[in-house]
C-alpha cells in the first residue's frame, strides 16, 4: 500500500479517515444541500444526487449566503454530513460552521491530487492530508 501526503493549513482542528468526495465548483450549503438528507439537490452541480454522509467533502471554495454555516451544522448535527472538509481556500461562512459543527478543516491544498472515493486521512491538527492507494 503506498500514499501521498499533501500539505496544507490548518482551519478547524480534528483528525478523521474516511472515502472523499471531490468536486472542482464552488459548493453552498444553504440551497445546495438538503440538511435532512445530506443529499446535494443543486441542480447541474457536478455532486448532484450524491450524499455527504460519513464522507471528506473536498471542494475548491464555498459560495452563497451566509445561512450556509448553520446549514452546514445542520447537516452534521442531523447525521448526514461530511466528517471533514478541504478545500483550496476557506471561506469564512464553511469555517464558521465546521467550527460550531466540530468538523476537521484544512485549506491551501492542491485538491487536483484528491479523487472521489480516495481513501483519506485528514490531519487538521498538522495540516495534513494522506491519499492512500
Amino acid at each position: 500500500m503506498s500514499s501521498k501526503m499533501l500539505n496544507g493549513r490548518s482551519v478547524v482542528k480534528g483528525k478523521v479517515e474516511a472515502e472523499a468526495l471531490v468536486t472542482a465548483e464552488p459548493l453552498s450549503f444553504m440551497g445546495s444541500v438538503n440538511p435532512k438528507t445530506g443529499y446535494v439537490i443543486e441542480r447541474g452541480h457536478e455532486l448532484e444526487g450524491q450524499c455527504l454522509k460519513g464522507r471528506i467533502l473536498v471542494f475548491p471554495t464555498a459560495k452563497g449566503s451566509t445561512g450556509g454555516s448553520y446549514m452546514l451544522y445542520d447537516v452534521v448535527k442531523n447525521g448526514v454530513g461530511p466528517t471533514g472538509i478541504i478545500n483550496i481556500e476557506a471561506d469564512p461562512v464553511v469555517v464558521i460552521g465546521a467550527i460550531v459543527a466540530k468538523l476537521p478543516a484544512v485549506d491551501q491544498v492542491d485538491i487536483s491530487q484528491i479523487k472521489t472515493g480516495d481513501r483519506l486521512v485528514l490531519d487538521a491538527d498538522a495540516g495534513t492530508v494522506e491519499v492512500v492507494d
